[in-house]
């Protein structure tokens, strides 16, 4: 039976919990992000946050707890099916196809919710190459948003580290989600492509897609996050606008060392 909930809220987590041979990797969290929000997700290494994106993602299943988006459970479905229901994601070590280039990267995406299939693709039915052509188009309108178009046929591997996350985010991107979970994307970047990244995940959420971020790099979180969820040993620990968090000692004690 698929159960609804009231309200605003894209996405409701419910006494999620996970654990790992005994270890809780994450201990019956709950949230909620409404929609049109960056929420971020910060915490010490450990903490549980990528594990929380798993769960959330179909990648593992919840021992206890559930989760829903747009007021619908998602426990019992794989991967690909909540993909299919409007969430992307990103992940903190780079996910992409070194044999293709940047562009056929994100066209992977598309390819994923192609209705040619594979006899219209192998022998190149005219509606296969309309598709194709199709694809083509929103790929490179995804690598213009994230500022790759220049980079559309490099092989991604000749890319800085810094561009090689933005062709994930334009992947996710191509899936067209309503909810974006971006995993670390900060990891390795100066200052001023932080900053620049910072804009575009505004200009993403400013597109009418909810963002739920996870990130090391706190003046990127505290710079543009509407709120933050805390994680430490797979607990939450504290929930708040950045300025809350920012001034909460238990989080000054677990992860931050300092006030902002």
């Amino acid at each position: 039976m698929i159960l609804e909930l009231p309200g605003k809220n894209i996405l409701e987590v419910r006494a999620l919990h996970k654990t790992f041979g005994g270890v809780v990797a994450i201990g019956h969290v709950t949230f909620d992000v409404e929609e049109g929000q960056i929420v971020g997700v910060i915490g010490p290494n450990g903490a549980g946050k990528t594990t929380l994106f798993n769960l959330i993602t179909g990648f593992l299943p919840p021992y206890q707890g559930d989760i829903f988006f747009k007021g619908k459970s998602l426990r019992g479905k794989m991967a690909h099916s909540i993909a299919s229901l409007g969430i992307a994601r990103t992940f903190q070590n780079l996910q992409v196809f070194t044999n293709m280039s940047v562009v056929e990267n994100v066209m992977t995406a598309r390819h994923l919710q192609s209705r040619a299939g594979i006899f219209g693709t192998a022998f190149r039915m005219p509606y296969s190459r309309r598709e194709e052509k199709h694809i083509l188009e929103a790929a490179m309108a995804n690598l213009d948003r994230v500022g790759l178009r220049d980079e559309a046929f490099a092989p991604p591997l000749s890319l800085p580290y810094g561009k090689q996350k933005l062709v994930e985010i334009a992947r996710a991107l191509a899936t067209e989600p309503t909810l974006l979970l971006i995993d670390e994307p900060a990891g390795g970047l100066a200052t001023h492509e932080i900053e620049q990244l910072a804009r575009l995940i505004s200009e993403i959420r400013g597109g009418g897609i909810t963002c739920l971020l996870v990130e090391h790099r706190m003046e990127l979180v505290m710079g543009i996050a509407d709120r933050v969820i805390v994680l430490n040993f797979g607990m939450k620990i504290a929930e708040g606008s950045t300025e809350e968090i920012q001034s909460n000692e238990k989080v000054i004690a677990a992860y931050l060392g300092e006030k902002f």
